[in-house]
C-alpha cells in the first residue's frame, strides 16, 4: 500500500471546483484512493507510487479536451510532472488499478480519541440539562421535498437552489429537466460546502454531479483536513458510485447522497440547534430545507394523480399539470402497479413515486422513492413519523412560512361569550 506525500494533498486543494463535463475531481478521488496514507511513500514502495501516477496522468490526459482553463486539471498536471521528477518515475511503465485502498475493519477507526470534545457534538451535550433533538430533510425525484418541520412538497425548482445555509454548512442543488421541453426536473448535481471550524476541520467542498458521485471531497481528502479534530468530518463510500454518507460528527450531522439512475438524492439528520444557527434568518430568502419551496413553485401532485386516474381527458387545475405527459410515460394503472411492488403503504413517498412514473416514465423514480423512505428510516429520530399522508402546500400569503395553528377568530370569541354573559348582566340590573 503505497502513500501520497503531503504535497499531492497541497496540490489537489489548489483551483476551483471543475466544470460539469470535466473529470478531474475523479482522476484526484481516485488517485488519492489508491495513495493516501502517511506522507511519503517508502522505498519498497517507489514502484506501485510511480504506477499510480501514471494512471493519474493517463486519467488526466483522458478528460484534457473538456478540462481546458480549469485550475483543479492544471494544477494537478504539472503536480503529476513534479512528482514523477522527484521519485525518478518514468512515464512509460505498468499503470495501477483504481480503488487499490481497502477500508479498515470495524473498530479500526483513524477518529482519534483524544481530539477535542468541541470536535463531537453529542459528547458535548454532557454538560447541558437536555440531549439534542434532530430533525430531518430530503430531496429526491421529480423533485419531491420533506423539510425539517415534515412539510411535503413536490416542487419545480430548476436550475440551482439552495437546501441548507446556515453558519456550519451550505447545500445546493442544481435540477435540471428530465426530457428536452419538459417542466419535470430532477436533481443533476449537488453542492455541500463545509465551513472552517474551530480546531476541528478546514473549509471542505464535496460535489456531486450525474454519473460522478466521489468518494472523497473536491481536494481528494476523506477527511477535514490537518486540524486535531479533523476525522469529525469524514466520508464513506457504502455503494462504489451509488451511495454515499458523510458524518459530520462535529455539528451531529449525517448526509446520505445517492445516485439513483441518472439523478441524485439528499437525505439529512440535523440536531435542531444547528439548523437553526444563522446570524440573520430573514436574510436567509430561500433555504428549501427550513421554508419549503416557494408557493409558485410548488405542484399540486395529488391533483394531478387523481386527474390521470380519471384518464387523458379529466380536467386538471393548472397547478397540477407540470408538463404534458411524455411520449414514453406509464399508464396510471402500470405506475401504480410499479410503485406499490416498493412502496406497499400508500403514503406521499408511494404517490410521490406514481406522480414520477406519470411525468417521466423512468422506472429508475420508483428506487429514488424507495431509497428516500429508506434514508428516513434511518435518519428520522421520530418513528411515529416515518410515513406521512397529509400533503402541503401552503395557501397564499402563507408560503414559506413555518407551520403553526390558524390565527383565532376574536371578533366571534367575543361575540360568542357577550351572549353567555347576557342573562346574568340583564338579572344585575
Amino acid at each position: 500500500m503505497v502513500s501520497a506525500p503531503a504535497e499531492v494533498s497541497e496540490r489537489l486543494k489548489i483551483g476551483c471546483p471543475a466544470s460539469s463535463s470535466c473529470k478531474i475531481l475523479k482522476c484526484n478521488s481516485e488517485f488519492w484512493s489508491a495513495t493516501a496514507g502517511s506522507h511519503a511513500p517508502a522505498a519498497d514502495d517507489a514502484p506501485e507510487f510511480c504506477a499510480a501516477l501514471r494512471t493519474y496522468a493517463l486519467c488526466t490526459r483522458r478528460t484534457a479536451r473538456t478540462c481546458r482553463g480549469d485550475l483543479a486539471y492544471h494544477s494537478a498536471v504539472h503536480g503529476i510532472e513534479d512528482l514523477m521528477s522527484q521519485h525518478n518515475c518514468s512515464k512509460d511503465g505498468p499503470t495501477s488499478q483504481p480503488h487499490l485502498r481497502t477500508l479498515p475493519p470495524p473498530g479500526d477507526s483513524q477518529e482519534r480519541s483524544d481530539s477535542p470534545e468541541i470536535c463531537h457534538y453529542e459528547k458535548s451535550f454532557h454538560n447541558r440539562a437536555a440531549a439534542p433533538n434532530y430533525t430531518h430533510c430530503g430531496l429526491f425525484g421529480d423533485p419531491h421535498l420533506r423539510t425539517f418541520t415534515d412539510r411535503f412538497q413536490t416542487c419545480k425548482v430548476q436550475g440551482a437552489w439552495p437546501l441548507i445555509d446556515n453558519n456550519y454548512l451550505n447545500v445546493q442543488v442544481t435540477n435540471t429537466p428530465v426530457l428536452p421541453g419538459s417542466a419535470a426536473t430532477a436533481t443533476s448535481k449537488l453542492t455541500i460546502i463545509f465551513k472552517n471550524f474551530q480546531e476541528c476541520v478546514d473549509q471542505k467542498v464535496y460535489q456531486a454531479e450525474m454519473d460522478e458521485l466521489p468518494a472523497a471531497f473536491a481536494d481528494g481528502s476523506k477527511n477535514g483536513g490537518d486540524k486535531h479534530g479533523a476525522n469529525s468530518l469524514k466520508i464513506t463510500e457504502k455503494v462504489s458510485g451509488q451511495h454515499v454518507e458523510i458524518q459530520a460528527k462535529y455539528i451531529g450531522t449525517t448526509i446520505v447522497v445517492r445516485q439513483v439512475g441518472r439523478y441524485l438524492t439528499f437525505a439529512v439528520r440535523m440536531p435542531e440547534e444547528v439548523v437553526n444557527a444563522v446570524e440573520d434568518r430573514d436574510s436567509q430568502g430561500l433555504y428549501l430545507c427550513l421554508r419549503g419551496c416557494p408557493l409558485n413553485q410548488q405542484i399540486d401532485f395529488q391533483a394531478f394523480r387523481a386527474g390521470a386516474a380519471e384518464g387523458p381527458g379529466a380536467p386538471q387545475p393548472p397547478a397540477a399539470s407540470p408538463a404534458p405527459p411524455a411520449p414514453d410515460t406509464f399508464p396510471y394503472e402500470t405506475a401504480v402497479a410499479k410503485c406499490k411492488e416498493k412502496l406497499p403503504v400508500e403514503d406521499l413517498y408511494y404517490q410521490a413515486c406514481v406522480f414520477d412514473l406519470l411525468t417521466t416514465g423512468d422506472v429508475n423514480f420508483t428506487l429514488a422513492a424507495y431509497y428516500a423512505l429508506e434514508d428516513v428510516k434511518m435518519l428520522h429520530s421520530n418513528k411515529d413519523k416515518l410515513h406521512l399522508y397529509a400533503r402541503t402546500r401552503e395557501p397564499p400569503g402563507r408560503a414559506g412560512a413555518a407551520p403553526g395553528p390558524p390565527p383565532a377568530p376574536w371578533p366571534l370569541l367575543g361575540t360568542l361569550l357577550l351572549l353567555a354573559l347576557l342573562p346574568a348582566l340583564l338579572g344585575a340590573a
